[in-house]
Protein backbone atom coordinates (compact mmCIF):
# COMPACT_ATOMS: atom_id res chain seq x y z
CA UNK A 1 0.00 0.00 0.00
CA UNK A 2 1.27 4.03 -0.60
CA UNK A 3 1.67 6.22 1.49
CA UNK A 4 -1.32 8.84 0.59
CA UNK A 5 1.27 11.68 0.75
CA UNK A 6 3.48 11.89 -2.19
CA UNK A 7 7.35 12.04 -1.27
CA UNK A 8 7.66 15.93 -2.47
CA UNK A 9 5.17 17.05 0.42
CA UNK A 10 6.75 14.98 3.28
CA UNK A 11 7.44 17.42 5.42
CA UNK A 12 10.78 17.18 7.96
CA UNK A 13 12.01 15.23 10.64
CA UNK A 14 9.79 14.48 13.74
CA UNK A 15 10.36 12.35 16.96
CA UNK A 16 7.35 10.37 18.07
CA UNK A 17 6.92 9.15 21.95
CA UNK A 18 6.47 5.55 21.33
CA UNK A 19 4.77 3.46 23.97
CA UNK A 20 4.19 0.57 22.03
CA UNK A 21 0.84 0.79 23.14
CA UNK A 22 -2.34 1.46 20.97
CA UNK A 23 -2.46 5.29 20.74
CA UNK A 24 1.74 5.87 20.52
CA UNK A 25 1.47 2.64 17.44
CA UNK A 26 -1.26 4.73 16.04
CA UNK A 27 0.40 8.16 16.47
CA UNK A 28 3.80 6.18 14.59
CA UNK A 29 2.22 5.16 11.38
CA UNK A 30 0.34 8.80 10.99
CA UNK A 31 4.01 10.51 11.22
CA UNK A 32 5.37 7.91 9.41
CA UNK A 33 2.59 9.05 6.31
CA UNK A 34 4.06 12.22 6.69
CA UNK A 35 7.65 13.11 7.78
CA UNK A 36 10.73 11.98 5.63
CA UNK A 37 12.42 11.33 8.60
CA UNK A 38 11.00 9.56 11.90
CA UNK A 39 12.83 8.84 15.16
CA UNK A 40 11.64 7.45 18.03
CA UNK A 41 11.88 7.07 21.76
CA UNK A 42 10.47 4.91 24.54
CA UNK A 43 10.86 5.85 28.47
CA UNK A 44 11.50 2.79 31.21
CA UNK A 45 10.65 4.01 34.10
CA UNK A 46 10.15 1.25 36.29
CA UNK A 47 6.20 0.47 34.81
CA UNK A 48 4.95 -3.23 36.23
CA UNK A 49 3.45 -3.29 32.37
CA UNK A 50 7.40 -3.30 31.18
CA UNK A 51 5.88 -5.79 28.62
CA UNK A 52 5.28 -2.60 26.70
CA UNK A 53 9.46 -2.29 26.20
CA UNK A 54 9.18 -5.80 24.16
CA UNK A 55 5.94 -4.99 22.22
CA UNK A 56 7.11 -1.63 21.02
CA UNK A 57 10.35 -3.52 19.72
CA UNK A 58 7.91 -5.82 17.75
CA UNK A 59 5.59 -3.32 16.09
CA UNK A 60 8.93 -1.14 14.82
CA UNK A 61 9.83 -4.34 13.11
CA UNK A 62 6.82 -5.01 11.59
CA UNK A 63 6.11 -1.19 10.46
CA UNK A 64 9.38 -1.60 8.69
CA UNK A 65 8.15 -4.33 6.62
CA UNK A 66 4.45 -3.21 5.99
CA UNK A 67 5.28 -0.47 3.67
CA UNK A 68 9.00 -0.16 2.17
CA UNK A 69 8.35 3.73 2.65
CA UNK A 70 8.18 3.29 6.15
CA UNK A 71 11.63 1.38 6.73
CA UNK A 72 13.25 4.74 4.99
CA UNK A 73 12.02 7.30 6.95
CA UNK A 74 12.04 5.23 10.26
CA UNK A 75 14.95 5.95 12.06
CA UNK A 76 16.87 5.74 15.12
CA UNK A 77 15.17 4.18 18.13
CA UNK A 78 16.45 5.38 20.89
CA UNK A 79 15.56 3.96 25.19
CA UNK A 80 15.60 6.54 27.72
CA UNK A 81 16.19 5.42 31.51
CA UNK A 82 13.67 7.21 33.56
CA UNK A 83 14.06 4.43 36.64
CA UNK A 84 14.13 7.49 39.01
CA UNK A 85 11.16 8.77 37.92
CA UNK A 86 9.35 5.32 38.92
CA UNK A 87 11.21 5.18 42.77
CA UNK A 88 9.57 7.54 43.80
CA UNK A 89 6.41 7.33 42.12
CA UNK A 90 3.79 5.41 44.80
CA UNK A 91 1.43 4.51 41.93
CA UNK A 92 -0.41 1.49 40.67
CA UNK A 93 1.84 1.49 37.46
CA UNK A 94 5.18 1.43 39.82
CA UNK A 95 4.07 -0.80 42.65
CA UNK A 96 1.85 -3.81 43.32
CA UNK A 97 -1.45 -1.60 44.39
CA UNK A 98 -4.77 -1.48 44.16
CA UNK A 99 -6.07 0.52 40.96
CA UNK A 100 -8.81 2.83 42.37
CA UNK A 101 -9.46 6.23 42.74
CA UNK A 102 -7.51 8.52 44.65
CA UNK A 103 -8.89 10.83 47.83
CA UNK A 104 -8.16 13.89 45.34
CA UNK A 105 -9.87 12.54 42.93
CA UNK A 106 -7.15 10.98 40.49
CA UNK A 107 -6.53 7.23 39.62
CA UNK A 108 -3.91 5.59 41.15
CA UNK A 109 -2.24 4.89 37.79
CA UNK A 110 -1.19 8.25 37.61
CA UNK A 111 2.56 8.62 37.50
CA UNK A 112 3.15 12.28 38.60
CA UNK A 113 5.06 14.35 36.11
CA UNK A 114 5.58 11.35 33.78
CA UNK A 115 4.32 13.22 30.43
CA UNK A 116 6.31 16.40 31.67
CA UNK A 117 9.21 14.65 32.10
CA UNK A 118 9.11 12.70 28.98
CA UNK A 119 8.47 15.68 27.21
CA UNK A 120 11.63 17.40 28.84
CA UNK A 121 14.15 14.43 27.87
CA UNK A 122 11.91 13.86 24.36
CA UNK A 123 12.91 17.70 23.79
CA UNK A 124 16.54 17.61 24.60
CA UNK A 125 16.77 15.00 22.41
CA UNK A 126 15.26 17.08 19.97
CA UNK A 127 17.50 19.43 20.66
CA UNK A 128 20.29 17.06 19.97
CA UNK A 129 19.14 15.31 17.24
CA UNK A 130 18.00 18.88 15.23
CA UNK A 131 14.40 17.19 14.84
CA UNK A 132 11.65 20.58 15.39
CA UNK A 133 8.65 17.92 16.31
CA UNK A 134 7.59 16.09 18.92
CA UNK A 135 4.10 13.91 18.19
CA UNK A 136 2.69 11.67 20.87
CA UNK A 137 -0.32 10.20 21.14
CA UNK A 138 -1.80 12.39 24.43
CA UNK A 139 -5.71 12.60 24.13
CA UNK A 140 -8.30 14.17 26.14
CA UNK A 141 -11.14 12.68 25.27
CA UNK A 142 -11.21 8.92 26.02
CA UNK A 143 -8.81 9.28 28.78
CA UNK A 144 -7.72 8.41 32.17
CA UNK A 145 -8.05 11.46 33.86
CA UNK A 146 -4.88 12.26 33.69
CA UNK A 147 -4.08 15.76 34.22
CA UNK A 148 -1.11 15.94 32.00
CA UNK A 149 -3.16 14.73 28.75
CA UNK A 150 -4.89 18.06 28.92
CA UNK A 151 -4.18 20.15 26.41
CA UNK A 152 -3.61 23.09 28.41
CA UNK A 153 -1.17 21.25 29.84
CA UNK A 154 1.03 20.35 27.27
CA UNK A 155 0.60 23.82 25.88
CA UNK A 156 2.19 25.36 28.53
CA UNK A 157 5.16 22.09 29.01
CA UNK A 158 5.97 22.99 25.57
CA UNK A 159 6.24 26.81 25.33
CA UNK A 160 8.86 26.43 28.48
CA UNK A 161 10.57 23.63 26.66
CA UNK A 162 10.99 26.15 22.95
CA UNK A 163 11.89 29.30 25.81
CA UNK A 164 14.35 26.73 28.37
CA UNK A 165 15.65 25.79 24.69
CA UNK A 166 15.50 28.16 23.13
CA UNK A 167 14.59 26.68 20.02
CA UNK A 168 11.06 26.71 17.82
CA UNK A 169 9.78 23.07 19.03
CA UNK A 170 6.36 22.19 18.19
CA UNK A 171 4.30 19.43 19.60
CA UNK A 172 1.32 17.11 17.45
CA UNK A 173 -0.97 15.46 19.42
CA UNK A 174 -3.54 13.74 15.93
CA UNK A 175 -5.14 12.08 18.79
CA UNK A 176 -5.95 14.69 21.14
CA UNK A 177 -9.81 15.06 20.06
CA UNK A 178 -10.47 11.45 19.14
CA UNK A 179 -11.99 8.58 20.96
CA UNK A 180 -10.87 4.94 21.18
CA UNK A 181 -13.04 3.66 18.42
CA UNK A 182 -12.30 7.00 15.89
CA UNK A 183 -8.18 6.41 16.40
CA UNK A 184 -8.85 2.78 15.09
CA UNK A 185 -10.78 4.58 12.36
CA UNK A 186 -7.79 6.74 11.65
CA UNK A 187 -5.68 3.85 11.20
CA UNK A 188 -7.58 1.47 8.93
CA UNK A 189 -7.42 5.26 6.78
CA UNK A 190 -4.02 4.97 7.20
CA UNK A 191 -3.22 1.73 6.43
CA UNK A 192 -6.19 -0.50 6.13
CA UNK A 193 -7.44 -3.52 8.33
CA UNK A 194 -3.92 -4.97 7.74
CA UNK A 195 -2.41 -1.99 9.94
CA UNK A 196 -5.39 -1.99 11.91
CA UNK A 197 -5.04 -5.98 12.63
CA UNK A 198 -1.18 -5.63 13.29
CA UNK A 199 -1.86 -3.21 16.11
CA UNK A 200 -4.53 -4.77 17.78
CA UNK A 201 -2.14 -7.75 18.04
CA UNK A 202 1.11 -6.57 18.72
CA UNK A 203 0.45 -3.19 20.69
CA UNK A 204 0.40 -3.40 24.37
CA UNK A 205 -1.88 -1.38 26.97
CA UNK A 206 -2.63 -2.96 29.96
CA UNK A 207 -1.65 -1.48 32.81
CA UNK A 208 -1.02 -4.89 34.95
CA UNK A 209 0.91 -6.47 32.00
CA UNK A 210 -1.06 -8.86 30.77
CA UNK A 211 -1.29 -10.82 27.55
CA UNK A 212 -4.34 -12.86 27.35
CA UNK A 213 -6.13 -12.85 24.13
CA UNK A 214 -9.04 -11.23 23.35
CA UNK A 215 -11.02 -9.50 19.82
CA UNK A 216 -9.84 -6.42 20.81
CA UNK A 217 -6.20 -6.94 21.88
CA UNK A 218 -4.06 -8.46 24.45
CA UNK A 219 -4.49 -7.65 27.93
CA UNK A 220 -5.72 -8.80 31.67
CA UNK A 221 -9.18 -7.38 30.54
CA UNK A 222 -10.48 -5.95 33.57
CA UNK A 223 -8.05 -2.86 34.08
CA UNK A 224 -9.23 0.52 32.94
CA UNK A 225 -6.58 0.82 29.86
CA UNK A 226 -8.52 -2.63 28.81
CA UNK A 227 -11.59 -1.35 29.48
CA UNK A 228 -11.04 1.57 27.75
CA UNK A 229 -9.32 -0.54 24.74
CA UNK A 230 -12.42 -2.35 24.45
CA UNK A 231 -15.25 -0.48 24.27
CA UNK A 232 -12.77 1.71 21.96
CA UNK A 233 -12.73 -1.90 19.15
CA UNK A 234 -16.31 -2.20 19.59
CA UNK A 235 -16.91 1.49 19.04
CA UNK A 236 -15.03 0.64 15.98
CA UNK A 237 -16.72 -2.19 14.90
CA UNK A 238 -19.86 -0.37 15.03
CA UNK A 239 -18.31 1.91 12.74
CA UNK A 240 -16.94 5.41 14.32
CA UNK A 241 -16.29 8.31 12.31
CA UNK A 242 -13.46 10.58 12.41
CA UNK A 243 -15.05 14.37 13.08
CA UNK A 244 -16.10 16.32 9.92
CA UNK A 245 -13.70 19.30 11.14
CA UNK A 246 -10.62 16.33 11.46
CA UNK A 247 -8.10 16.88 9.41
CA UNK A 248 -6.11 13.08 8.61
Amino acid sequence: MKSAISDNKLQGKALVLFSGGQDSAICLAWALERFAHVETVGFAYGQIHEVEMSARQEVLELYRTFKPEWAERLGVDHIVDLAGLGAISETALTREQAIVIDGDGLPTTFVPGRNLAFLVYAGALCFARDIPTLVAGMCQTDFSGYPDCRQDTLDAQMRALSLGLDRDLSLVTPLMHLTKGQSWTLAEQIGGPVLVALINKHSHSCYRGGREAHAWGYGCGDCPACDLREKGWQDYLAGAPLPEAFTP
